[in-house]
């Protein structure tokens, strides 16, 4: 058995479907999960299908979670000057996160909605095909020591938006414990929900005004770019903005119905 045949006897037997993802990405990831635990395809197989807890750790080691606060900063800032200030002044303004991981992508976005003065006037939206980052989104706590860098990234980005506010009015540190924890006028503001992107359904019945899937399109095959993109379309409104990572690139099918206008692009 190869990691393709792997693959099609996983969906068949699980109905987790990972046909469609890079197939060099996700190579890669299934012959390290075969190395480190020195087996073969089929037995990793047959300890998936046997054992739910350790299915949940194997879907979590295959899947992609990496996020962190205001990952490239220059991208931020140019949002806040250029798309936040032009969002419609009037209504609810709803914002998803596809791949949201545990929520580092999402808070960044609160906190500068709320530099904005916006943040009363937004609904939010992350889903994830992890229901474990999902549950620590919620929380919004995170270790302090390891991520500390987020912190100069903070500063970089409200420095660059000539904002005074400082870490400390939205995160509450504790360095004995080792904790940043989101405060919590942001963590009840965002819904996360669990999706598969394979499946083509969204979780929830609105239309979207901005969609950030950073980094997440780079993983999947040309005919998954192009599921996803067709679930995007359906979700968004006729000026609806997306968000992608500054290495990708719109599908060639929809390349023609959306305008790049600096770090974001925006329907026709």
């Amino acid at each position: 058995m190869d990691a393709k045949e792997f693959l099609v006897a996983l969906k068949v037997k699980t109905g987790y479907d990972f046909c469609d993802y890079s197939e060099q990405s996700i190579s890669r990831r299934l012959l390290k999960i075969c190395e480190e635990q020195n087996i073969q395809f089929e037995q990793l197989l047959d300890k998936v299908i046997a054992d739910s807890l350790y299915m949940a750790r194997f879907v979590e080691d295959i899947t992609v979670n990496t996020t962190e606060l205001f990952r490239d900063p220059i991208v931020w800032i140019s949002l806040y000057k250029t798309l936040y200030q032009r969002l419609r002044t009037t209504g609810i303004i709803t914002f998803w996160h596809i791949g949201c991981s545990v929520g580092l992508e999402t808070y960044s976005n609160l906190i500068l909605l709320k530099e904005r003065g916006l943040i009363d006037r937004v609904r939010v939206f992350g889903t994830d095909l992890n229901p474990r980052v999902l549950n620590v989104a919620r929380k919004g706590l995170y270790a302090y020591k390891f991520n500390s860098h987020f912190k100069n990234n903070f500063e970089e980005v409200m420095s660059g938006i000539g904002s005074k506010s400082k870490f400390e009015d939205y995160f509450d540190v504790d360095e004995v414990k080792d904790t940043m924890a989101v405060k919590p006028f942001l963590t009840e503001i965002p819904k996360y929900m669990q999706q598969n992107l394979v499946m083509e359904k969204c979780p929830f019945p609105y239309k979207v005004d901005v969609v950030f899937v950073r980094n997440v399109l780079i993983y999947f095959n040309d005919v998954l770019q192009t599921k996803i993109m067709q679930m995007i379309d359906s979700k968004t409104y006729d000026k609806a903005v997306l968000i992608l990572g500054k290495q990708e690139m719109i599908p060639t099918k929809y390349s023609g119905q959306y305008e790049q206008v600096g770090y974001y692009h925006k329907r026709m």
